[in-house]
């Protein structure tokens, strides 16, 4: 552990809470050097859903490598990135009714959506951006000014400014409705508040505590959105690819978004990858306007291919709702008539144990402290990072899966002293 103390910068976080050499993973397993066998439930906060090194999507990696195919091409045609196009085309937009252009952008999420707020603000002319308070969409300056966490903000150093915070449907009186609160501001012609560019919005705030929108809101989201120009962007970065049971987190409601930030598990096999969906209409930045060098991971395009190919003949994403069933019954028979404090949110393999009621100090720390020390990785989530976070991969076993929920269950009662 040392040569990473001495070596690496301060920056680095997941290491520190789980503070060992990891050398080999295999689905939802991941080993030590020396051998000991952790369950995940972080899932690469979302980039394997597929689980790790999926034999069947790395055979296409490695027959890729084999036959010398393009490794670095920029925009350029490639057969992989028209292989891709092709698939996800036939297998994810058209049984939707989905009509949008493909953007490969720069290779992690922030990327997309910093490109969407390129093309928010230059097709409306509009400077100022909508976004919801638990909200995370990224870490550089323009994503980051979309995030409402303050210690990521802190990290800036200049003003993120641009951006309007509103309420999610969450933390606030019962009734009090944010739909109507941001139809106000927008018909007061004294609120104050410029008009919106676009409104960002995850449908399911995970790294906000595993918040999930109900179907009504978002259509209301929706129909405000199209009534006043503005444009809706849904970032899908952490909950797309089926992590919510269907391909699109916002297929549940029924709504079609003006675009969509995708990356972590697009790629099928946690290679980098982003892309994000436009709306042909508003399809309006010029040649080279948004570049980066690796907009074009052409083994990103082999494993995405061949993911949605496998979700599909595996019946991956249909399989989610049996596998969030026994997630949902084994917390409410065996988790949360422990301490009557405890609250659980979640949908499809996303779920999160909320402790931030609980009368002990630090309790979600020490709970996700004690599941690591019992062979469980997983992560904390939401305000003050009160949020148990279990976010398997989509392919995981019954039975992993259960060992893995017992394992909290065990934690639990290990540190509360049930």
């Amino acid at each position: 552990m040392e040569i990473f103390a001495q070596n690496e910068s301060q920056v680095r976080s997941y290491c520190r809470s789980f503070p060992v050499v990891f050398e080999k993973a295999e689905m939802s397993s991941m080993y030590t050097e020396d051998g000991k066998k952790y369950i995940d439930f972080f899932c690469g906060a979302g980039a394997v859903n597929y689980g790790h090194n999926n034999e069947i999507i790395n055979e296409s990696l490695i027959e890729y490598l084999r036959s010398k195919g393009i490794m670095h091409a920029l925009d350029m045609h490639t057969k992989a990135k028209k292989d891709f196009i092709k698939c996800f085309k036939e297998n994810i937009l058209e049984p939707r009714n989905l009509d949008y252009k493909l953007m490969f952008c720069g290779p992690t999420g922030t990327n997309a959506n910093e490109a969407a707020l390129k093309i928010a603000r230059k097709y409306t002319g509009r400077t100022n951006v909508f976004a919801f308070m638990g909200a995370f969409h990224g870490m550089t300056l323009g994503s980051l000014a979309l995030t409402s966490s303050d210690f990521s903000r802190e990290g800036a150093g200049v003003p993120l400014s641009n951006v309007t915070f509103m309420p999610f449907p969450f933390g606030f009186n019962k009734t009090f409705d944010t739909i109507e609160y941001m139809e106000n501001i927008l018909n007061d012609d004294h609120s104050g508040i410029e008009k919106p560019a676009a409104i960002f919005c995850e449908t399911i705030q995970a790294e906000g505590g595993v918040i999930v929108a109900d179907k009504e809101w978002l259509v209301r989201l929706r129909d405000l959105c199209t009534r006043h120009g503005i444009l809706l962007v849904c970032d899908e970065v952490q909950v797309g690819c089926g992590r919510s049971g269907s391909f699109f987190s916002f297929e549940r409601a029924g709504i079609v978004p003006d675009m969509v930030s995708l990356s972590k598990s697009i790629s099928g096999c946690g290679l980098p990858m982003s892309l994000l969906l436009i709306n042909p209409e508003i399809d309006c930045l010029r040649p080279g306007e948004h570049n980066g060098t690796f907009r074009g991971n052409q083994m990103a395009f082999v494993g995405a291919k061949r993911a949605i190919e496998y979700a599909i003949e595996n019946h991956v994403y249909e399989n989610v709702s049996a596998k969030e069933k026994i997630v949902t019954d084994f917390i409410n028979e065996r988790i949360l008539p422990l301490d009557k404090t405890f609250e659980h949110r979640g949908i499809g393999l996303i779920h999160g144990i909320d402790f931030s009621n609980s009368s002990l100090e630090d309790a979600c720390a020490k709970v996700a402290g004690e599941c690591f020390k019992n062979g469980l990785i997983i992560e904390r989530a939401g305000r003050k990072d009160d949020v148990l976070k279990i976010m398997p991969a989509l392919t995981i076993s019954d039975e992993m899966l259960i060992e893995g929920l017992e394992i909290i269950e065990k934690s639990i009662k290990n540190v509360f002293g049930f």
